[in-house]
């Protein structure tokens, strides 16, 4: 029995993985000299470029700390108090963000929908903007937020979101994207971010990247250039105005580079793949919905759950049924990691 974490075995987040070096010599070279702040520096400046580069045209930024700010401040800037926002019901937003929406908003209301792997259904979308609708005695359908790539693994194709944004806009809702994972969908369908965003109607996008080699930056990539400014605003009041903001750009910069965001996020999923094709192979697990980016979900028995934790692996068990476990890997995860988790699932199997 392991009486340590062996980091190798760390299955539980993409969280747990550091930096990518790229990142961390890219913060070492912005600490040299003297730069203006609060973002009006030039590494700044290179970010929203690069920025309207891969998303082919003209974005604002604004560099934030953490995937829920991105979230709560998009959100905020999307509907009024009365509003709600339309979401699937295993969404972050609705689950792992303590109230942040709701707070954020002056309270408008989630409203949670169904879905396969925790892509809304078009349908109930449908359902949902009519609800009520008009009516002063209810919160009024304001925003639709997708989750790219969803919690479960999966990812909405580019038809998809061409479905689902339409139907959005012709009901006057707004359409933000919670990006947390946005790089490993992007990897996973080999569409272009321009396709998977504005070009379906997206207004705002939560462009995640601390879960794919950043340290300490995520950003909202705004779309509707209307909203910048009050956004601005909401980020300075929620405190997330950094005066040494160029080593959140910095972050962002070198990510962005040479493909950086991409190849990490191709390399985490194809660990996710790699373990699901190690997996397949004992008949005592079953796999369970699609596993596009970089989580996988699966069915273990109780005994093999228990040896792997008694050998030292970290990973979430019994938070969404007995049995249901989840396993999530990173730029940082090497095949010898996957194979090392497949090999010690077959053997407490047999």
């Amino acid at each position: 029995m392991s009486t340590t974490t062996d980091t190798a075995r760390i299955f539980s987040s993409d969280n747990t993985a550091g930096a990518s070096p790229e990142i961390i010599d890219a913060v070492t070279r912005a600490a040299a000299g003297q730069t203006l702040p609060y973002g009006a520096d030039g590494i700044t400046a290179d970010v929203r470029r690069r920025m309207s580069e891969i998303f082919e045209r003209d974005v604002d930024v604004l560099l934030v700390s953490t995937g829920s700010a991105a979230n709560a401040l998009s959100l905020a800037a999307l509907t009024p108090p009365w509003g709600s926002v339309l979401c699937h019901r295993d969404s972050h937003i609705n689950n792992d963000e303590c109230g942040a929406p709701e707070f954020y908003t002056a309270g408008a209301k989630l409203v949670p929908l169904g879905g396969d792997d925790a892509k809304i259904d078009p349908d109930e979308l449908r359902a949902a903007m009519r609800h009520k609708a008009g009516d002063v005695h209810s919160v009024e359908p304001s925003v639709v937020s997708l989750t790219q790539a969803t919690e479960t693994g999966a990812v909405y194709t580019r038809d998809e979101i061409h479905t689902l944004g339409p139907i959005a806009k012709e009901a006057g809702l707004r359409l933000h994207m919670d990006g947390a994972r946005f790089a490993g969908a992007v990897a996973a369908l080999g569409r272009t971010p321009a396709e998977l965003t504005w070009r379906a109607g997206v207004d705002l996008l939560s462009f995640g990247a601390t879960k794919n080699g950043t340290m300490t930056a995520d950003a909202i990539v705004v779309f509707d250039r209307s909203l910048t400014a009050e956004l601005a605003f909401r980020a300075k009041r929620a405190g997330q105005l950094a005066s040494k903001m160029r080593f959140h750009a910095a972050q962002l910069d070198a990510y962005l580079t040479d493909d950086l965001w991409l190849r990490n996020a191709g390399h985490a999923n194809a660990m996710a793949a790699r373990l699901q094709e190690g997996l397949k192979a004992i008949p005592e697990v079953g796999l369970l919905g699609a596993a596009d980016a970089n989580i996988l979900f699966c069915r273990l028995p109780q005994r093999v759950i228990e040896g792997l934790l008694a050998d030292g692996y970290v990973f979430y068990h019994d938070r969404w049924e007995p049995g249901v476990v989840r396993f999530v890997t990173s730029f940082a995860t090497t095949e010898e990691d996957v194979d090392h988790l497949a090999q010690a699932v077959g053997r407490h199997a047999t």
